[in-house]
C-alpha cells in the first residue's frame, strides 16, 4: 500500500481492509514507517521506533474478556506518548534526560488494553518534560512543530501525537490529559480529542491516579469513531483503581451515529481568569453558534461559576501539580541514581520541584477540597445545561519559543499561573473529573490554521459528546483538510 492511500483511511478503515484481505498488517506498517520517514524531519514528532516483532511480551497473550473477535483495530499502526502508559521492553523517558534510557518491565493495564484492541505499536511520540507544558518543546528531544505551520507549536504535553496523527503517520495514537494536554494538541492540530471521565480508564496499576485525579487517559484522531472505537477498547476498571466511571449504556461506536436530539448548550467566550479571547477565536465561536442552531440546539450565553476565585483556583493546582511532581522527581533520582540539578531537569521543572516539596500537608489537603467544590459547581450548571460550549484555546497556535519566554525568571507557581492564563477554558474540567471534547469545526480564514471548539458535558456523558461529535463530523466535515506537511504528499513513495 502506498503512502498517498494509506493517508485516505482512517482506523476504522484501514482495520476493515485488513480483515477484508486486501492488505496486510506489514503493508500497513511499511506505509507508517515510510510516512515517519518523509515528514518526522520537518515536524520532530516521533522520539523512537522500533520493530514490530512476535516476541512473547507480558500481558500480549492474556485471554480478552470480551472474548474473540473484539480487536477491532487489529493490524492497525499507533503510537504511544512517551509518558503515561508503559510498553514492556521499551523505554519511557517522559521527554526528561533525568529518565533517559528508563526502560518497562511489564505492561500497563491501558497497554495490555491497547494490544488487545489489536492496534501494532511500533513508536512513541514526544511531551514537553514530565507532561509540564502546553507546548512540546523539551530539551531532550528538541521542538515538535505544527503541520499547519511549522514555526508555530503544535500544543503540549500530547504535542507529538498531535503532530503526528495530523501529518498522516498514524490515523490515531495515544494522548494523556492533565490540564488539557489532550484538548490543546487537537485543536492545534485540527484534529479531535475527547478528555474522558475520570476512572474510565485505568492508570494502573504504578499509579492509582495521576495528580491526585486531574490526569486522564485517551487519545486524538482525524475521526471521531476512530476515537470512539478506540475508547470502548481503553475504558474500564481494574481491580484498585480507585475511581470508577459507570458503565456506558452502549459502546460508544454506536453513540456516534445516533442524532442527539435538540440540546441545551451554554456558550462562554470571556474566558475564566480573565484572559481574553482573540477576534480570530470569537469569530469562531459565533459560527459555531450559527451551525449548532442549524442544527436544532438551544444556544444560550451562560454564566459558569466554579464554586471558587480564579486565583484560588490557580493557586490550588499549582500546590496539586508541584507536589505530585515533586514526589515523581524525587523517585525518577533514586530509581537512576541520577541527581535533581540543571543538568537533568529544565530550570521551570526544577523550580516547579522546589516550589512542590515546600506544599505544607494542610495545603495540599485544602487543595483537594478545592478540586470538590469546582467538581460540585460544575454539576450544578450541568443540572440546567446538556453541554457548555467554549474555545479549546483563546488563541490561534503560538510561535515556537513565545511560551516559554523568560520562563526562567518563574517559579512553580508562575509556570502553573502561566499554564492557566494561555489555557484558561481547559482545566476546570480535570480538576471536576468531567468529560470534554475539541471539535476542529473551525478554522482561521486569514491564517487557515484549524480552531477547536470545546464541549463539555456532566459526569459520564461521553456518550452524548460522541452523539454531537457525530452530527458536527456530518455538517461541517473536517477529514479532508490536509496540512502543509502532510505524509500523502509528492514526496512519499
Amino acid at each position: 500500500m502506498r503512502v498517498s492511500e494509506y493517508v485516505k483511511y482512517d482506523a476504522v478503515g484501514l482495520a476493515g481492509l485488513v480483515a477484508a484481505g486486501e492488505v496486510t498488517p506489514g503493508e500497513l506498517m511499511a506505509a507508517a514507517r515510510e510516512a515517519v520517514r518523509v515528514v518526522n524531519p520537518e515536524i520532530n514528532a516521533v522520539v523512537e521506533t522500533w520493530a514490530t516483532d512476535d516476541e512473547p511480551v507480558p500481558g500480549l497473550n492474556t485471554p480478552d474478556p470480551d472474548g474473540p473477535g473484539s480487536a477491532p483495530l487489529a493490524g492497525v499502526p499507533f503510537l504511544i506518548k512517551d509518558l503515561g502508559v508503559a510498553m514492556a521492553g521499551r523505554r519511557t523517558e517522559l521527554g526528561s534526560r533525568l529518565a533517559a534510557g528508563h526502560v518497562a518491565h511489564a505492561d500497563s493495564a491501558l497497554m495490555v488494553r491497547l494490544r488487545r484492541s489489536g492496534l501494532v505499536t511500533f513508536g512513541r511520540t514526544t511531551t514537553p518534560e514530565m507532561a509540564y507544558s502546553i507546548t512540546t518543546e523539551p530539551a531532550f528531544h528538541g521542538p515538535t512543530r505544527n503541520p499547519w505551520d511549522p514555526r508555530r507549536s503544535a500544543g503540549g504535553s500530547s504535542g507529538g501525537a498531535g503532530a503526528a496523527v495530523a501529518a498522516g503517520i498514524v490515523p490515531v495514537a495515544h494522548a494523556t490529559d492533565a490540564a488539557g494536554s489532550l484538548r490543546i494538541p487537537a485543536a492545534h492540530n485540527g484534529l479531535f480529542g475527547l478528555k474522558p471521565t475520570r476512572g474510565r480508564v485505568s492508570v494502573g496499576p504504578d499509579f492509582d491516579e495521576i495528580f491526585n485525579g486531574l490526569g486522564v487517559q485517551g487519545s486524538v484522531s482525524r475521526t471521531v469513531r476512530d476515537s470512539a472505537v478506540l475508547l470502548d477498547r481503553m475504558r474500564g476498571h481494574e481491580p484498585g483503581d480507585p475511581y470508577s466511571a459507570p458503565r456506558p449504556p452502549r459502546p460508544y461506536a454506536d453513540e456516534v451515529t445516533l442524532p442527539p436530539g435538540q440540546l441545551r448548550i451554554g456558550v462562554l467566550t470571556p474566558a475564566w481568569g480573565g484572559r481574553r479571547t482573540t477576534a480570530p477565536v470569537a469569530d469562531a465561536v459565533s459560527r459555531t453558534v450559527r451551525l449548532l442552531e442549524s442544527l436544532g440546539h438551544r444556544v444560550t450565553e451562560a454564566r459558569v461559576d466554579l464554586g471558587v476565585g480564579w486565583d484560588e483556583f490557580v493557586l490550588a493546582n499549582a500546590r496539586l501539580m508541584t507536589a505530585n511532581l515533586a514526589a515523581s522527581v524525587d523517585a525518577l533520582a533514586a530509581a537512576s541514581g541520577r541527581t535533581i540539578d540543571a543538568s537533568t531537569l529544565e530550570p521551570v521543572t526544577l523550580a516547579a520541584h522546589g516550589y512542590g516539596q515546600r506544599v505544607t500537608g494542610p495545603q495540599f489537603v485544602a487543595a483537594l477540597a478545592l478540586r470538590n467544590r469546582v467538581a460540585r459547581a460544575l454539576a450544578r450548571y450541568f443540572a440546567t445545561y446538556d453541554l457548555l460550549l467554549t474555545p479549546t484555546l483563546p488563541e490561534l497556535p503560538m510561535l515556537l519559543g513565545e511560551y516559554g519566554e523568560g520562563a526562567e525568571a518563574l517559579d512553580g507557581f508562575g509556570w502553573i499561573e502561566r499554564l492557566n492564563d494561555r489555557s484558561p477554558f481547559t482545566m476546570a474540567f480535570n480538576v471536576a473529573g468531567t468529560p470534554a471534547m475539541s471539535v476542529p469545526v473551525m478554522s482561521d480564514a486569514e491564517t487557515g490554521l484549524p480552531i477547536g471548539m470545546q464541549f463539555a458535558a456532566g459526569y459520564g456523558e461521553e456518550g452524548l459528546l460522541f452523539r454531537l461529535a457525530g452530527q458536527l463530523e456530518q455538517a461541517s466535515p473536517w477529514a479532508g483538510r490536509t496540512p502543509g506537511v502532510w505524509a500523502g504528499g509528492p514526496r512519499a513513495r
